[in-house]
C-alpha cells in the first residue's frame, strides 16, 4: 500500500499539478490511514478490494474520538474519495468504498475580514526605502488588491505580471488559470518591487530568476515567510484573531460586495468551482447590514 500511496502522491503533484501544501495534507492523512489499516485490519494492506465502507467508518469514527475536528474528518474523508477513485482508476479495485458515505456535517463559520480603514493603515505600514519592504507591500496590495491565494502569489513568475494592463496571470487549483485586475497602489508597489528585485537577481533567469517574489538572498520565498510577513503587519493593527493570507483575500470579496459587485463576477476572481463557495461572504455583509439596523434604528429593539 505504501507504494501505491507514493504513486498517488505523484500523480497528484505530476499530472493533477496540486501545490505542495495539499499534497503533504493529502500524505499525512494516508499516512494516518495506513497506521490505522495497519493496527485494526493488516490484512486490508494487501487486499484492497476487501475494503468496505465500514472500514472507512471505523477510521473516521477514530478520528472523531480523538478529538479532531469535524472539519479535518471531513477533509480526510475527501482525501479517502480521492485515492479510491485512484485506485478504482489504475484497476487496483473495483469500487470505491469512501464513495457513498456521508460526510459529517460541520458549521460553515463567516469568515473573518478587515475592516476597511484597518486595511489602509495595515498597507501603509511597510517600509517602502528598503527591498523587504518594497517586497512587502506588493506582496499585501497583490492579497488584498487581487483576493489571490498564498499558493497562487508564491507561484507568480516575472511573465505573469502585466504592469501595462495592471493584470496578474494565477494559477490556481487544478492548474486551472485566470487573469485578474489590480489596483493602481497594487501597481505603483509591483513596479517598486521590481526595482528592488533586479538588484537582487541582476539578470538570472535560471532556476529562482522568474520567480517573481524573492527573499533577501534571491531564493523563492517561502508559504511560512508570507504567513510570518503578514502576520508582522496585521498585528497591532486589527481586532479580528485570525492573521493570514486568506483573512486578506476574505477582506477582497466582502469589500467587494459591499460596494454593490455582482456575485457572479467575485466568484471568477477568486477562482471558486461553486458559487455557493462565494455566497459565504453575502452572509458577512448581510449579518453586518443587520447589525447597523440593530444600533442605529430608533424601533429596532422594540
Amino acid at each position: 500500500m505504501q507504494k501505491i500511496i507514493s504513486e498517488y502522491l505523484s500523480y497528484l503533484e505530476n499530472e493533477r499539478n496540486y501545490s505542495q501544501h495539499t499534497i503533504i495534507s493529502y500524505a499525512n492523512d494516508l499516512a494516518q490511514y495506513y497506521s490505522f489499516l495497519k493496527k485494526e485490519f493488516p490484512e486490508l494492506i494487501q487486499k484492497h478490494n476487501d475494503t468496505d465502507t465500514g472500514v472507512i467508518r471505523a477510521f473516521l469514527g477514530l478520528m472523531l474520538d480523538s478529538g479532531i475536528s469535524k472539519k479535518s474528518v471531513v477533509r480526510k474523508l475527501s482525501t479517502l474519495r480521492s485515492f479510491y477513485k485512484f485506485l478504482v482508476r489504475r484497476k487496483f479495485v473495483r469500487n470505491n468504498p469512501a464513495l457513498n458515505i456521508i460526510s459529517p456535517k460541520i458549521e460553515k463559520k463567516l469568515p473573518q475580514f478587515i475592516d476597511k480603514d484597518s486595511m489602509e493603515k495595515i498597507l501603509m505600514l511597510p517600509d517602502v526605502t528598503t527591498f523587504v519592504g518594497a517586497r512587502d507591500s506588493a506582496i499585501l496590495e497583490l492579497f488584498y488588491g487581487s483576493g489571490i491565494r498564498r499558493a497562487e502569489l508564491l507561484g507568480l513568475t516575472l511573465s505573469d505580471i502585466d504592469e501595462r494592463n495592471q493584470t496578474i496571470k494565477v494559477t490556481g487549483k487544478g492548474n486551472k488559470q485566470r487573469i485578474i485586475p489590480f489596483t493602481k497602489n497594487a501597481k505603483q508597489s509591483i513596479h517598486r518591487y521590481i526595482t528592488f528585485r533586479k538588484s537582487i537577481s541582476g539578470n538570472n533567469d535560471s532556476y529562482h530568476g522568474t520567480v517573481f517574489f524573492l527573499d533577501e538572498k534571491g531564493m523563492r520565498l517561502t508559504p511560512s515567510k508570507v504567513n510570518t510577513l503578514v502576520k508582522k503587519y496585521l498585528s497591532g493593527n486589527t481586532e479580528i484573531q485570525k492573521k493570514s493570507p486568506h483573512v486578506l483575500r476574505h477582506s477582497f470579496a466582502t469589500h467587494l460586495l459591499d460596494n454593490g459587485a455582482d456575485i457572479l463576477a467575485v466568484k471568477e476572481l477568486l477562482g471558486h468551482e461553486s458559487l455557493s463557495t462565494t455566497q459565504i461572504y453575502t452572509h458577512v455583509t448581510v449579518e453586518r447590514l443587520k447589525k447597523i439596523y440593530q444600533q442605529a434604528h430608533p424601533k429596532a429593539s422594540s
